[in-house]
């Protein structure tokens, strides 16, 4: 059961990174930690990205796709970097590397993954996960510190963006999807690799 005191976006970030590791492997169930702590993050009315991020964290990953689904398109690159994140953790590891590759030249994916080898240090720690899970070879420990990382630095670029304060009114924060992602969102199929295929 969570503390008493989660009213704030902060308060909440610092209960989910102390109370569970970042997230590496798929969670085993496709249920959230805490299903208080899931309407707690929805009530703090916080601008989407960081809902989702708040949603991931909590392994609630149906709440945050369904946010991911509003915010998956130009000019929402934040977003869209985050709807990859959350294929990782899912285990669909195609869909991470397409989603990743997609926004590779954004600030949001430049902060997490500087240098010229932003793209490929993302990609080769995708690698490192799957390889974890599929293969049983590699340190979750080391995992989850760049898990940590990636996370605290998109968690701290969309703070500085959005902000903590409440957004009321978060539709003009969707947008449109493209052709190719309404194409892709009629086939949606339950399996693959993680919890869903898209």
């Amino acid at each position: 059961m969570p503390p008493g005191d989660l009213t704030t976006f902060d308060a909440v970030y610092a209960h989910l990174t102390t109370a569970y590791p970042y997230p590496v492997l798929p969670f085993p169930s496709p249920n959230p930690h805490s299903k208080t702590l899931s309407h707690t993050i929805a009530s703090l009315s916080v601008h989407p990205t960081l809902e989702a991020l708040l949603h991931i964290l909590n392994a609630d990953l149906a709440s945050a796709h369904f946010l991911c689904r509003h915010m998956q398109n130009e000019p929402a690159w934040e977003g869209m970097y985050i709807h990859g994140f959350l294929h990782r953790v899912e285990g669909d590891y195609r869909n991470a590397d397409a989603w990743y590759g997609n926004v590779a030249e954004s600030e949001c994916f430049r902060s997490a993954w500087p240098g010229e080898a932003g793209l490929e240090d993302a990609k080769a720690f995708i690698r490192r996960v799957e390889r974890l899970r599929k293969q049983k070879i590699g340190d979750v420990k080391e995992l989850e510190v760049e898990s940590q990382r990636e996370v605290d630095a998109l968690v701290g670029w969309c703070k500085e963006k959005f902000g903590t304060g409440r957004i009321e009114d978060a539709t003009q924060v969707w947008v449109e999807p493209s052709e190719e992602h309404r194409k892709i969102a009629s086939k949606m199929l339950v399996g693959g690799e993680g919890w869903r295929q898209f």
